[in-house]
């Protein structure tokens, strides 16, 4: 959201007013010129940056061996005038049974990436400088409005698209082949028969159990979510409006910092809920600047990277709070701004350089 503010304090009612100021107003009193804001919401976007896909991976044929009693020479009869006749006969038979190998091909991917607007194209009403040759006595008359646009902004997402799924291909295994010979009776004895018993041979064979098969895993996709503003609202409409003048000087915001750290703790968000969010609420849509400042122990490099960060951290914690980031201004001033006595090379108490680590607020114009 964007508003544009003019402060002024009305010191006596004989004071001739600019055609634009305020109707009829108090001695003593502040206002604030402001245009109606853009109204911006935050969303949300899941972007897809690798797919789903599948994992496949193979489990290889089982075998099991076997015995098997087979029949080499049959039962015949032993003739005592004639002799019987033999013949032999060779029996094939499977002696390995075929099956299948598995080969995977995994999954490809390639390079991809996706651009996406996350902060929209905008304008705003700016107040130009003073024209140096006005021949005015008040530089106000001699200013100018603009209308300002601000390009959209942009974000490039990296990510994968899937080239090529997982395959399998099958290799067949071809089985193996025997055999074995055996006596037959061709023609039996006449006259006296004597019974020949059968032979028998026990073999060995190698079956399938279970042939080779592929399990499957499914491997989810991964997203990346982002947040992008979105103008839900255009502004543009001026109003006048009474406004507290203490707002536009620095108030202080008590937060307890614990040594070198910019972390927000439960008391001190407690201390924003009650000391400035009300102040924003009845304001809406005025600039905020948030001022954190050190005292002078420590680098001057350090400090002001660490006061940076605390101003940072109220920022983003109104932010999550629901202030549009566009009202909030995050600055840190390190050791540059104390309040004492307590400058470099000054012994001081705890007490003291506790006044100079601070955080502040106030009112600004857009």
């Amino acid at each position: 959201m964007k508003k544009i503010l003019f402060l002024f304090a009305v010191m006596t009612a004989s004071v001739t007013l600019a055609q634009d100021l305020p109707e009829n107003p108090e001695p003593g009193k502040c206002y604030v010129r402001c245009t109606t804001p853009d109204v911006y919401v935050n969303e949300t976007v899941t972007l897809t940056v690798k797919p789903a896909y599948k994992v496949l991976k193979t489990v290889p044929a089982t075998f099991k061996t076997v015995t098997e009693r087979v029949e080499t020479k049959a039962a015949g009869k032993k003739l005592t005038v004639v002799a019987e006749k033999w013949g032999t006969e060779t029996v094939s038979y499977v002696s390995k049974e075929g099956g299948n190998t598995l080969r995977i091909t995994p999954a490809t991917f390639r390079p991809s990436s996706e651009t996406i607007e996350i902060k929209p194209a905008y304008a705003q009403w700016e107040l130009g400088a003073s024209a140096p040759d006005c021949a005015s006595g008040n530089p106000d008359d001699c200013r100018y409005w603009c209308y300002k646009g601000y390009p959209a902004e942009f974000t490039t997402i990296d990510a994968q698209v899937l080239g090529a799924d997982a395959s399998v291909a099958k290799t067949p295994i071809g089985s193996k082949n025997a055999s074995y010979t055996k006596r037959v009776l061709l023609e039996p004895a006449k006259v006296v028969e004597q019974i020949i018993p059968a032979e028998y041979k026990t073999i060995t064979k190698t079956v399938l159990d279970k042939d080779a098969f592929t399990s499957e895993q499914t491997i989810p996709a991964v997203t990346k979510t982002i947040s992008k503003e979105v103008l839900k609202q255009k502004g543009g409409l001026t109003t006048w409006k009474e406004v507290e003048c203490s707002l536009v000087e620095y108030q202080a915001l008590p937060i307890n910092w614990n040594l070198g750290s910019a972390t927000l703790t439960s008391a001190a968000k407690s201390i924003i809920d009650n000391r400035l969010m009300p102040v924003l609420a009845k304001n809406p849509g005025v600039k905020v600047e948030l001022a954190s400042h050190t005292d002078v122990r420590g680098t001057a490099s350090s400090n002001k990277a660490l006061s940076e960060r605390r101003a940072k951290a109220v920022a983003d914690y109104l932010i999550t709070k629901g202030i549009n980031s566009s009202l909030l201004v995050a600055n840190g001033y390190g050791e540059t701004k104390t309040k004492n006595r307590c400058k470099e090379g000054v012994s001081c108490t705890e007490r003291e350089h506790a006044v100079n680590r601070r955080t502040e607020f106030r009112l600004i114009n857009n």
